[in-house]
């Protein structure tokens, strides 16, 4: 724009000419491209679940913590009855007050905050089971745990209710076991902080009734979130894509890689949150948590020194220290010593793990085809847009050249960067830049 404005003297018709082209000129870039597609895949997830009466004007949670207790704060805020059930009022009160806080700020007049404040419900006992057309479980990362809460809700259905978990990263076939109506159990997975992410993961297996789905996704489309049908394969397809990422920052931050370096690189590729940042603001006691469980699957370790933080009860931003101190709700970064010499593939170490994972995940049909796992990726990690995503990635980089760093990243550092299965799936090959149809209803 200012070029052009530079450029274009006194006239007005040579500065519409010198725009004109400009801008033509501009729309034939990859970066235009990538977020025009994003664009059209946004609209495509928004027309997820369109046309299907999801029948659900009560929801009932049970978990108050951070992600239960505003998962309830956002449905009660988009006009649904909400129950919110834990042990004690004590745990429920910190959810009620950041709801609160929620409403203030979206809502403006009192009347609606009010109103609000009236659907959201806290519900000790768990009484609000019996009247929900959907309970969402969102307890700690525990498959006994939940199996346990859903033999206690489940008898308490009527009829067509829905049983969702906001599992992270368990599998679904081993939390259905013993439901006596595994059709009508499923994901919904929401992402932290759940005011701000915009995409909810519904998860699938292998008993679940298609409908039950549809109705999911349209509840995700009602409450005002982008759904993504995903695998229930153990991290589904957001965190089995980013804990590579994550665990090969915090083996980079263990080898003695300053957290802001690796932060400040990782932003420079465009990501809206460096690593370390993000591992803090979850929580390291989550990040351990579904490492623990993902890292088998995926054939990596978790690297020394999370259990050193969280046995100091340094979690992270809510505890105020983790691998940063926080203050006022921002990480207090060290400056780096002008000498550190940053190690030349750096950026590689962290990012091409993610793209691995992510072939693998289209080769195992985690997503139903790639433009939607690029979105999901997109609007699940804030993997940067202007990318077009990790498949959109891989083709305009060069499959065989990112395939080539791979190997010879495993040869320097070890199996975990061992190309997975996919680098030879059909989706590789085609442009990407097709822009897929907007939704008609």
């Amino acid at each position: 724009m200012i070029d052009v404005w530079k450029r274009g003297g006194s006239s007005i018709q040579q500065r519409l000419k010198l725009e004109a082209r400009s801008v033509a000129k501009l729309a034939k870039t990859p970066t235009a491209q990538n977020l025009i597609r994003i664009f059209f895949l946004q609209e495509r997830l928004k027309g997820h679940g369109g046309g299907t009466n999801h029948g659900i004007k009560h929801v009932h949670v049970v978990g108050a913590g951070v992600m239960g207790g505003d998962i309830a704060a956002w449905a009660a805020l988009k006009g649904f009855e909400v129950t919110l059930q834990d042990r004690e009022m004590k745990y429920i009160q910190p959810a009620l007050d950041r709801a609160r806080q929620l409403y203030d700020k979206k809502l403006k007049t009192s009347e609606k905050i009010e109103a609000a404040v009236r659907r959201l419900r806290a519900d000790v006992d768990g009484g609000g089971v019996a009247s929900a057309d959907l309970a969402i479980e969102a307890i700690y990362e525990n498959a006994e745990a939940k199996r346990e809460l859903y033999a206690k809700i489940e008898p308490q259905f009527q009829a067509d209710e829905i049983l969702a978990s906001n599992t992270s990263s368990i599998p679904l076939d081993e939390l259905r076991k013993n439901l006596t109506a595994p059709q009508r159990f499923l994901g919904l997975h929401f992402f932290n902080p759940v005011a701000q992410m915009p995409l909810v993961e519904v998860v699938r297996h292998d008993r679940l009734d298609p409908a039950i789905e549809k109705r999911a996704l349209a509840f995700c489309k009602a409450i005002g979130k982008l759904p993504v049908a995903v695998k229930g394969t153990p991290g589904f397809l957001v965190n089995r894509i980013l804990m590579p990422y994550l665990l090969e920052a915090m083996r980079l931050y263990s080898e003695g890689v300053p957290g802001t370096v690796l932060d400040r690189e990782a932003k420079k590729f465009g990501m809206p949150m460096g690593p370390i940042e993000l591992a803090d603001t979850v929580g390291l006691d989550v990040c351990a948590s579904v490492g623990k469980e993902l890292a088998p699957f995926l054939g990596l370790d978790v690297p020394p020194g999370l259990d050193d933080k969280l046995a100091a009860g340094k979690r992270g931003k809510k505890d105020g220290q983790g691998i940063y101190v926080w203050q006022d709700g921002k990480p207090q970064k060290p400056e780096v010593d002008k000498d550190y010499a940053m190690p030349p593939d750096l950026q590689e170490r962290m990012i091409l793990p993610m793209v691995n994972e992510a072939i693998a995940c289209l080769a195992d049909g985690v997503v139903d085809d790639d433009d939607l796992l690029d979105a999901g990726v997109i609007f699940g990690t804030g993997f940067a847009p202007f990318r077009g995503g990790p498949i959109q990635y891989a083709r305009s980089e060069g499959v065989d050249k990112l395939k080539a760093k791979l190997e010879q990243l495993a040869r320097r550092y070890g199996d975990r960067f061992r190309p997975k299965n996919g680098w030879d799936h059909p989706a590789l090959a085609r442009s990407g830049l097709d822009m897929p149809d907007a939704p008609t209803n």
